[in-house]
């Protein structure tokens, strides 16, 4: 077999359709590169041959970029080849993806972490700016309670689903003005508001806002739930409680008192268990052990 004219066939097809289709990086794209990064790995003796045979990629980036442009140089081909590395079976990638996200995502090292930014790239419809930015701002490392060693796509074909605990990150990052100094409660609760409109994407995906300051009255005493959401991916209400200073016991008890009073007043019997966050200035994480509720949870806000 011919590598280079097998490789070069695949480019002039791509670039032909690229005339008649109205998307010009969509999944026709990826998988392009997909089977031109097969191809150089067999052309170079295999997998673990290929991580170190460059000669081939050079030559054919020059010859390739000469007659259809920079975009076929061997910077490309070898982030083709990454790609076929990185998934060698070629419906582990999702279409709803372009290529052009997946160049930012195969240079993440950490298998797990490639499939948490996928995961959050499809299940939030992240634009290549968007998922730049989950990238840039360490989402996956700010993730204080899933299990990160073991983060898998979710697809159609498995059973993989997103919990609470995929979602919650430590801390969350509050971009405010530079000459802002402070924040105080209501100024976050706007601001959490506001992050509505940006996928929610700080607190994780599928919020949806069912009332600010949402009141509830008990024994004829009116109190205000901070934030009251609706999660569609967990099927289940989020009371959302803001502190603009470390975190005190008698905060969790207050938590505590909202969800079950969502629990036992709002929620249907069809929806999942009702789930309590409390966002704090300061962490005291070892508080949080002292709570007889295992869906309760706390993170902090970072100011940017």
């Amino acid at each position: 077999m011919n590598y280079y004219n097998e490789v070069e066939n695949l480019i002039k097809k791509n670039e032909i359709n690229k005339g008649v289709r109205a998307l010009q990086d969509n999944s026709d794209t990826l998988y392009t590169y997909w089977n031109i990064g097969r191809l150089i790995v067999d052309a170079q003796g295999g997998e673990k041959r290929a991580k170190y045979g460059d000669g081939l990629i050079k030559e054919w980036g020059c010859k390739l970029s000469e007659k259809y442009g920079k975009r076929y140089d061997a910077r490309t081909l070898e982030r083709a080849r990454s790609l076929y590395l990185q998934f060698p079976i070629s419906g582990s990638l999702n279409p709803k993806l372009t290529w052009t996200h997946y160049r930012y995502i195969l240079s993440i090292k950490n298998p797990n972490e490639r499939n948490y930014y996928i995961n959050r790239a499809v299940l939030n419809n992240l634009s290549v700016r968007d998922l730049k930015t989950e990238i840039k701002n360490k989402s996956f490392d700010r993730l204080s309670y899933a299990d990160k060693e073991n983060i898998e796509i979710i697809s159609d074909t498995n059973n993989t689903s997103l919990s609470i605990k995929d979602m919650i990150k430590d801390p969350i990052i509050l971009k405010i003005d530079d000459e802002t100094k402070e924040l105080n409660e209501a100024a976050i609760h706007k601001y959490i508001i506001s992050l509505l409109e940006d996928k929610f994407l700080e607190l994780g995906t599928g919020f949806a806002l069912v009332g600010h300051e949402y009141k509830i009255v008990v024994e004829s005493t009116t109190y205000h739930i901070d934030l009251l959401f609706f999660n569609t991916e967990l099927d289940s209400y989020i009371v959302v409680e803001v502190k603009s200073r470390s975190l005190k016991p008698q905060d969790i008890g207050q938590l505590d008192f909202y969800v079950n009073y969502v629990e036992n007043n709002i929620k249907k019997d069809y929806h999942n268990k009702t789930i309590g966050i409390l966002i704090v200035k300061r962490n005291n994480r070892y508080i949080i052990e002292y709570t007889t509720s295992n869906d309760i949870y706390v993170t902090t806000y970072m100011l940017t």
